[in-house]
């Protein structure tokens, strides 16, 4: 039976079989003997989305990964469709294993939120910070209402959603996601595709300056 780590675009966890094709983590958040998850939906601000493959390395899934000698559940590993659902639900690259993506995410973060004024680069820890301020799991605002004409406006690799829906943006339309992959694409300015109301933000805002400023997240294969 599948476990309940595969993560939909606002951040929540579900059990389906479709695992997607990126991982990551939230801190610990299970139980190794029962592989369940425990109450809380986080451990630590850290949100980050990591590649499924890392030096070879192999880890039980949900079972004790808590390093050499270490009885502990270690960090709990979920599941993305892609880096864009990531992104959604407030996680960051990492930066041990896609380091290379984790200083492009920090170089738009700087340019796209601080206009590249700071002495230093932003660091991880106040990345977190302002991530777990706006993503829906963690915030507590209300989510942010769009008018249709507001997509048009928003980088690709946005997500909003649209009644019951998810919708990614790109190329100047939107794509229906799930768990499996994209619907095909609905164009932004024919009115006739009908998105259902309220169009709602889902990725945080800090993430779509940083999409704006140039950041290229990973986007499923049904995406091409």
């Amino acid at each position: 039976m599948p476990l309940g780590n595969r993560c939909d675009p606002s951040g929540a966890l579900h059990a389906t079989p479709a695992r997607g094709e990126w991982t990551g983590n939230r801190g610990s958040i299970h139980d190794p003997v029962t592989r369940s998850r425990l109450g809380r939906r986080w451990s630590t601000h850290a949100w980050i989305c990591c590649s499924l493959s890392y030096k070879g390395q192999r880890r039980d899934v949900w079972g004790r990964n808590g390093g050499p000698g270490s009885a502990g559940a270690g960090w709990s590993e979920l599941f993305f469709l892609d880096e864009v659902t990531a992104l959604a639900a407030g996680h960051r690259p990492c930066f041990l294993c896609r380091r290379a993506a984790a200083l492009d995410f920090q170089s738009g973060w700087q340019s796209g939120l601080m206009g590249g004024r700071a002495a230093t680069p932003v660091r991880a820890p106040e990345m977190d910070a302002v991530l777990h301020r706006e993503r829906w799991q963690s915030r507590r605002a209300a989510p942010e209402i769009l008018s249709t004409d507001a997509l048009a406006d928003l980088p690709d690799g946005t997500v909003v959603a649209a009644g019951s829906r998810w919708l990614a943006l790109r190329e100047g339309a939107a794509r229906a996601w799930s768990f499996s992959g994209y619907g095909a694409p609905e164009a932004l300015n024919d009115r006739a595709a009908g998105f259902d109301l309220p169009l709602r933000l889902v990725t945080p805002r800090a993430i779509i300056e940083v999409l704006r400023a140039g950041y290229q997240p990973g986007w499923h294969s049904s995406a091409a």
